[in-house]
């Protein structure tokens, strides 16, 4: 595939992503993923910086991405990250407020978050973090990859809300379950041949 398409199909897929999170779910509270879980967690629990735990588990993750997925999915990776970060960045300081109720937007912000980290996945990319672990065990063990992430990212967020708040952790579990069943069609949306970026690359 032609690099210049897929960093222009990456970089909306990943702003879909970033602005699902920063316009609709944080506003509220709800986190995006497992490992803003654990960070939080961890935090909570040995008081350790948020950023120390995400650099931690990205880099470990990165790592594991190399070995088991290959170097061009690493690079794609951490591409989609600096997107995604970028566009949080830039929306985040216009959201004072939320938009509208929590469950209208956990509904958009569910759909989005799907829809990006789907496109992402399908061209053999992430989003980082535990995206990256639910990549590596559908393509050793064929698992489909949106069930693998919504059962990592379901158990740290569980977890997480016994510890801490019950309550906003729901949403974030109601929030994965909508996101991931959308990963899951896209991923496996057969589109015909000789669309450039509709072939998966990582199985």
């Amino acid at each position: 595939m032609n690099y210049l398409l897929k960093s222009v199909i990456l970089t909306i897929a990943s702003g879909i992503q970033g602005a699902a999170m920063a316009v609709f779910l944080f506003p509220h509270f709800i986190p995006s993923g497992g490992a803003a879980s654990a960070s939080v967690l961890l935090n909570y629990l040995f008081h350790i910086p948020f950023s120390i735990t995400l650099w931690v588990l990205n880099a470990g993750l990165l790592i594991a991405a190399v070995k088991w997925l290959g170097k061009a999915n690493a690079f794609w990776t951490m591409f989609c990250v600096t997107v995604t970060s970028v566009t949080v960045n830039y929306f985040s300081p216009y959201m004072k407020a939320p938009l509208t109720n929590v469950f209208l937007d956990m509904m958009l912000g569910a759909v989005l978050f799907g829809i990006g980290i789907g496109i992402l996945f399908r061209m053999g990319a992430s989003s980082g973090g535990m995206d990256i672990l639910a990549l590596i065990i559908s393509k050793l063990q064929g698992y489909s990859p949106g069930k693998t992430l919504f059962v990592i990212n379901a158990s740290l967020l569980l977890l997480t809300g016994i510890v801490i708040d019950l309550k906003v952790i729901l949403y974030a579990l109601i929030c994965q379950f909508i996101g991931t069943k959308i990963l899951d069609f896209i991923y496996k949306l057969e589109i015909k041949q000789g669309v450039p970026w509709v072939e998966k690359t990582a199985k």
